[in-house]
């Protein structure tokens, strides 16, 4: 059985919230369905601001990149590495590419 304390309550027990604050008609998990989506927040450095004013501009370029960065990634991936050492002790690397 817990006991009862008597002692004042600690300053994250008190009620904390402004006055200002008007949350009547809120509704509670409204955006836990977007959230549990997925949420990816990315900084823009300002020095691309100009660039990239808006998410509108970063998805349409990154879209247009995509393939590119994609074909790339496939390349790399279908490359073979021989390591060999031949009879002075050397290693030597051959890379032949898979199709």
């Amino acid at each position: 059985m817990k006991k009862i304390s008597n002692k004042p309550p600690i300053a994250s027990d008190r009620d904390t919230m402004r006055k200002e604050y008007d949350f009547s008609e809120a509704v509670r998990g409204i955006t836990a369905i977007r959230y549990a989506q997925g949420a990816n927040v990315v900084v823009i450095d300002p020095e691309v601001l100009d660039v990239f004013p808006d998410s509108l501009t970063v998805n349409e370029t990154l879209r247009a990149l995509a393939p590119v960065l994609r074909r790339q990634r496939a390349s790399k991936t279908h490359k073979k590495t021989h390591l060999t050492i031949n009879s002075s002790g050397r290693r030597s690397e051959a890379t032949e590419r898979l199709r």
